[in-house]
């Protein structure tokens, strides 16, 4: 996909921020389109089709939570949230939602292209994958058929644990995981508070699949809010 490819839909009820980001869209190449509320970017996105959206929580007429929840009833679309709410537990809370990534503003318009070039990629590989059983990303990939882990073509072993939290993280590569997300999918509801074990078990999968597991390469970690399987 090129970026004449693209439709983006940018729902921001600040005209300044709205023409900032159309202008950093336009000179990137990408189709957009604009909406100032969220029963406008409802209509849009009900009548009409895009490949991401671009969301302010602090909308005149419903809060943007609202629209992440609803969009996710029926698209995977990737949903980036584009706020000036810089609270831990307000990403945490879109991201649960479903939404994709989190830019806090005031942002340039090279990081927010770098946001959107990694969500596509992220739907991009999600698409060309669901017919195979095998997923990669640098030098780890895992053979989910076999249920192998191979860093640079040698099998590594893994626990069940390990291997469940990878499977988790390639089948949502390059996207932010809230710890309360992966401690509900990996462990299961009950232990949804239990963050110590989520850091013992990351520590443990760290020292088998990182160089410098200080220094992570592939599995980075979201200072309050969670973890994210680097995308290439």
């Amino acid at each position: 996909m090129t970026n004449k490819d693209i439709n983006i839909l940018i729902v921001e009820d600040d005209p300044q921020i709205r023409n900032f980001i159309a202008y950093a869209l336009k000179g990137e190449g990408c189709s957009y389109k604009t909406a100032s509320n969220g029963e406008s970017a409802l209509s849009l996105l009900v009548s009409e089709k895009y490949d991401l959206l671009l969301l302010d929580l602090g909308l005149p007429d419903v809060d943007g939570i609202k629209i992440i929840e609803k969009v996710r009833e029926w698209s995977d679309m990737p949903i980036i949230v584009v706020s000036a709410r810089d609270q831990d537990r307000e990403k945490v809370l879109c991201l649960d939602m479903g939404a994709d990534d989190y830019l806090t503003k005031p942002f340039s318009s090279a990081e927010l292209m770098a946001r959107i070039r990694v969500a596509l990629r992220h739907i991009n590989k999600l698409n060309a994958e669901k017919q195979s059983s095998i997923y990669k990303v640098g030098g780890l990939q895992i053979n989910l058929d076999k249920r192998v882990v191979e860093l640079e073509g040698t099998p590594i072993h893994v626990t069940p644990m390990e291997y469940n939290l990878l499977v988790l993280f390639f089948k949502n590569m390059g996207k932010v995981l809230t710890t309360s997300y992966i401690l509900k999918k990996v462990w299961g509801v009950d232990y949804s508070s239990d963050t110590q074990a989520l850091r013992t078990l990351m520590a443990a999968l760290r020292r088998k699949i990182e160089k410098n597991p200080a220094k992570p390469r592939y599995i980075m970690t979201e200072i309050g809010v969670g973890y994210r399987l680097m995308d290439e």
